[in-house]
């Protein structure tokens, strides 16, 4: 197994909504880019909702994010893992980013969106125990990795639309809100 390690999170002050990851992939870490897997749906998706060219340079893709007021980071700082599947993680090698000094910086913050359920299951195991911010409202979307197959774009995208309803986005949300996901 690969000891492998996070990026940085792409972040404003301002920001209202936080996606979280679990950990970024092979091409994502060969890219260093977030997200970097041509059949990865997230930067498709984020266009379809914020009006972001899903094909446009990748400083570009981020800086639209950034304007919309979306962070973007992964719960995992470190972690080994075999290939890029999460279910390869090895859970006794986990090490959590450090959100306590994120939301002691990001205080407008009031959406957290997992992008998947290994997402939500390590924050929930390894930060929220520890970090519980009352004023935060925490959801999992359906993961947008190509490994998740069994739901269709359309259902994702659908999924998806209730970051468009989470914050004002002014005027950059597209469509109407899902309340939740299932499934």
């Amino acid at each position: 197994m690969r000891h492998v390690q996070s990026f940085a999170p792409i972040e404003t002050a301002d920001a209202r909504i936080l996606i979280l990851g679990s950990m970024p992939g092979e091409a994502s870490l060969r890219a260093g880019q977030y997200y970097a897997h041509p059949r990865n749906l997230f930067w498709r998706i984020m266009g379809e909702l914020l009006d972001i060219d899903p094909s446009s340079p990748y400083g570009q893709r981020v800086q639209a994010l950034k304007a919309a007021r979306v962070a973007l980071w992964d719960v995992l700082q470190s972690c080994r893992r075999k290939g890029s599947l999460d279910s390869h993680i090895d859970n006794e090698s986990l090490v959590p980013n450090d959100f306590a000094a994120f939301f002691r910086h990001h205080t407008k913050i009031n959406h957290v969106f997992f992008n998947g359920a290994k997402a939500e299951q390590c924050y929930r195991k390894h930060v929220h125990p520890d970090i519980e911010i009352e004023t935060i409202e925490y959801l999992r979307l359906p993961s947008t990795s190509p490994a998740n197959a069994s739901i269709s774009h359309e259902r994702k995208l659908e999924a998806w639309r209730v970051i468009t309803s989470a914050s004002d986005l002014c005027g950059l949300a597209h469509g109407r809100a899902v309340p939740s996901y299932i499934g």
